[in-house]
């Protein structure tokens, strides 16, 4: 079972991986389509899962509070900006702009969470924890899964 650490930083790999696919496509192509698809679902389950079972503990420490809301904030303006690809026509040239605003934000977002919030998350998450957290990480993260398509239909009805 990976710790909690470990889970993330797996599923943040997944990910460099996955925009650097979509970055190396063109138009509205079947490449990027599949690659956007898995992005678009693994990013969505990841964000949910990981605000309920990490950032809510680290928030529940004073000196954490900042750090988790300046993430948490982060995922907010990273989803405003997915939602707003996931409709777009990914052939156009405003797309691949908005994208690569997306991609810089969120490699940066991934550097800042390894880096400094892992550092001060590890005093509230002990190694004895690190496991049960992973655990539950990766189960929320497999519910928020499924939801991923009526998340989007509700946001829709908005």
């Amino acid at each position: 079972m990976p710790s909690i650490y470990d889970a993330i930083i797996a599923d943040h790999e997944k990910h460099r991986d996955l925009l650097d696919k979509i970055a190396n496509t063109e138009g509205d192509s079947p490449e990027r389509r599949k690659a956007w698809n898995a992005f678009y679902c693994d990013i969505k389950s990841h964000s949910a899962a990981e605000e309920e079972e990490f950032y809510s503990k680290l928030m529940a420490e004073t000196w954490g509070q900042d750090a988790a809301r300046h993430s948490v904030a982060e995922h907010h303006e990273m989803d405003e900006i997915v939602e707003e690809l996931n409709e777009m026509d990914m052939s156009s040239p405003g797309w691949l702009t908005r994208f690569k605003t997306l991609k810089h934000d969120y490699e940066h977002h991934m550097e800042e969470e390894e880096d400094e919030v892992f550092t001060r998350a590890k005093k509230v998450v002990g190694e004895e924890d690190n496991d049960a957290y992973g655990q539950r990480f990766l189960d929320r993260k497999e519910k928020e899964l499924g939801l991923v398509q009526k998340k989007k239909e509700d946001h829709l009805e908005d």
